[in-house]
């Protein structure tokens, strides 16, 4: 009679089994799962991508402008005495936190840099974008001579510049991606013709031709007019190489300030006009 007992004990208890188990797999079906970043590199030629590494990922670039190409006997730019080249670290303390430092050829500019996670695109489409915050805070390491502002003085605070950008990015196709991202740049110190703030929008893309190599373009628009001489935009097409680890950026370009306020606020090169160089980017990254 015990066993009789048992038996209809354990059919009575198998629909509240099944029932138990299927709000189990309904909850593993919420979890949402991230999409891919948008872009391979933490960097588009000369604006920030939304890409942020995973946790205690060191990140290694190196960025270089060659002289203008349509300078003479210089062949094309490669030989001039104006090439800029960056250098520069940043490290995951977090997923969804990168910090860096970098320092730059011409002027000496020696910039701290920070890139925050805010949303993140899922494979659902539930959030359709991604978007980041990156900013900078760049100092002017030249001797104080150098310095001196309009008024003939010098000030410490007269080095100093600043910028500040949200990154809205959106994979639409494991082969294509873009981004929009306004900015607003900041010098302590400029001309009487020019305003200390500069607002702008830049664009890119990418788009991917075979498993390892992708054409990218970006374009930076600056928004608020000075009294004269206003920057011209940067325009940037080429092409990109990329590994797990590695990232190689091959482009043509004209801005070489690589800060984004340098380029920004101070470019005078016309890439319609042949004012443009050969760039490229080198990225290595290392987990620990």
């Amino acid at each position: 009679m015990k066993n009789y007992i048992k038996i209809l004990f354990v059919f009575l208890m198998l629909p509240f089994l099944a029932i138990a188990q299927e709000e189990t797999v309904k909850d593993e079906k919420v979890v949402e799962k991230l999409e891919r970043s948008a872009f391979e590199s933490a960097t588009l030629i000369d604006n920030a991508t939304n890409v942020l590494f995973s946790k205690n990922t060191l990140e290694v670039q190196m960025q270089h402008r060659f002289g203008l190409i349509n300078n003479p006997n210089t062949l094309g730019g490669i030989y001039g005495d104006a090439a800029n080249i960056r250098i520069a670290l940043s490290y995951a303390i977090h997923e969804r936190l990168t910090i860096g430092f970098g320092t730059t050829k011409n002027e000496l500019l020696q910039d701290l840099n920070w890139k925050v996670s805010l949303l993140r695109q899922t494979r659902s489409n539930s959030m359709p974008i991604s978007v980041s915050y990156y900013g900078n805070f760049t100092g002017d390491a030249r001797e104080a001579n150098i310095l001196y502002n309009i008024n003939n003085r010098y000030s410490k605070q007269d080095r100093y510049s600043y910028f500040n950008q949200l990154i809205i990015a959106k994979r639409f196709s494991p082969n294509f991606s873009l981004q929009f991202a306004p900015s607003v740049s900041h010098y302590n110190v400029v001309e009487t013709t020019m305003r200390n703030d500069m607002v702008a929008i830049a664009f890119g893309g990418r788009y991917k031709i075979s498993p390892q190599t992708a054409l990218i373009i970006d374009y930076t628009q600056p928004i608020t007019k000075f009294l004269q001489n206003n920057p011209h935009p940067g325009i940037s097409v080429g092409v990109e190489f990329s590994t797990s680890a590695h990232a190689f950026q091959l482009f043509a370009t004209n801005y070489n300030g690589l800060v984004q306020q340098k380029n920004i606020m101070f470019n005078t090169n016309d890439f319609f006009n042949g004012d443009f160089m050969i760039g490229f980017n080198i990225t290595r990254n290392y987990s620990f």
